[in-house]
């Protein structure tokens, strides 16, 4: 498996990890954000590489929400 395509995939199961952690509402929440901060920043270097400009420009949006959650949470 190449760069790409590992991060790309590490970046989905992060994000639902995430979701996942979130949605439990179990305590974990910032375990969460941290894993989708993560995942924000394995799909945005992902997208760079491939040149999905959208892609890249709505994972700041996500790693700006991981950002705020950690904060929030912690």
């Amino acid at each position: 498996m190449n760069l790409q395509k590992s991060l790309e995939w590490f970046g989905v199961i992060t994000a639902i990890v995430y979701s996942l952690l979130v949605a439990f509402n179990i305590g974990a929440e910032f375990l969460g954000f941290t894993l989708l901060l993560i995942s924000a920043i394995a799909i945005g270097v992902w997208a760079y590489l491939g040149k999905h400009k959208g892609i890249l420009f709505l994972q700041f949006f996500y790693a700006s929400a991981g950002i705020i959650g950690m904060i929030r949470w912690f």
